[in-house]
């Protein structure tokens, strides 16, 4: 027996303060997500973040919040089911969080329980960043020590352009863009601190040292994320038929008041309306389940904010949830990572 494990970022279990602060407490204080010292983040964490922060992100998770609960736990769960169905009864596959519930632990335990004796990660992560994928693969290798040895595991690499998760993005966007005909088409991608791509940063001059050092992947930026980012826009373009100046890139989320990697979404928008455009379409090409990121900041609050600078209409692209061309595409970058393995 084979074992899947399907990684996600994680979600509150409700849309309530109580909640969102247990997984924001948990979220921030791993040290590669808020990478800063050991009593910064304390304080940071407990007299800045956490007495506020709550209650705003529990009103923006009621607004997307369904009868099935938080929407990056339902499709997360749906995908499982679709990637168990079409892998077959020689392998097991469950759905665990970084941060929140179901955990990885618990996620795990019922791998071994279904007697899997080897384990295959996939981070539904598709750009590499140390905050995301970087602390899974640190947190399974911790977890599974006791079951699995390092021969028995196999960490699925970046898919940010593998040629089965462009088309499924290809496949969930066309709809949107034959019914619209927009003016343009914006792919946003999460932002990172800038501080995050220069640890990254393998020859330790490369990283945001030119305007085009994200234009090309080579050995110095390889596990960039705005890198990896550029390389999923310029790939999904491509795929969509999209030439030069019809779409453009930018990075959404970010926080505090330290450098995050830009353009920033929020501005372009506002930049976008005023060149003109009318029309707007939106990808999200980091994010392969719609959550907080896509539905409320892009799909509600960027849409006012567009609307109010001029703009007339905003579509956001559906993510690719658990649609089948991803379900598909996800179990074809699982047997290529096993390779004869299985």
């Amino acid at each position: 027996m084979t074992g899947l494990l399907l990684c996600n970022l994680g979600t509150p279990d409700a849309p309530t303060a109580g909640a969102v602060r247990r997984y924001l407490r948990e979220f921030l204080s791993d040290p590669r997500v808020l990478d800063i010292n050991p009593v910064g983040r304390w304080l940071l964490l407990n007299f800045v973040i956490l007495p506020w922060r709550p209650r705003q992100s529990a009103a923006a998770y009621r607004k997307i919040w369904t009868e099935r609960g938080s929407p990056l736990l339902d499709h997360g769960k749906a995908l499982a089911a679709a990637a168990r169905e079409r892998l077959g009864p020689s392998w097991a596959v469950e759905l665990g969080m970084r941060y929140g519930n179901p955990s990885l632990a618990s996620a795990l335990a019922k791998l071994r329980q279904a007697g899997a004796a080897r384990l295959v990660v996939f981070s539904l992560y598709p750009q590499y960043a140390d905050s995301t994928t970087g602390s899974t693969v640190f947190e399974i290798r911790r977890l599974a020590a006791g079951a699995w040895g390092p021969e028995a595991l196999v960490f699925v690499d970046a898919f940010y352009d593998h040629p089965a998760f462009i088309e499924a993005f290809a496949a969930a966007g066309r709809p949107a863009l034959g019914a619209e005909r927009p003016d343009h088409v914006l792919l946003s991608f999460h932002g990172l601190p800038e501080r995050h791509l220069r640890k990254a940063d393998a020859s330790g001059r490369h990283c945001l040292a030119t305007a085009d050092c994200c234009d090309h992947i080579g050995e110095a930026n390889r596990n960039c994320y705005r890198a990896q980012c550029f390389a999923t826009a310029r790939s999904l373009a491509r795929r969509l038929g999209l030439s030069e100046g019809a779409f453009s890139v930018s990075f959404q989320s970010r926080l505090g008041r330290t450098r995050w990697i830009s353009p920033y979404t929020d501005r372009v928008i506002v930049e976008l309306a005023a060149q003109g455009k009318r029309r707007l379409v939106v990808f999200c090409p980091a994010f392969v389940a719609d959550c907080l990121e896509t539905l409320e900041e892009i799909g509600m609050r960027a849409k006012e904010q567009f609307l109010a600078a001029g703009g007339e209409r905003l579509t956001l692209v559906p993510s690719l949830n658990a649609s089948p061309a991803w379900a598909d595409a996800l179990v074809k970058i699982v047997h290529e990572a096993v390779g004869d393995w299985h």
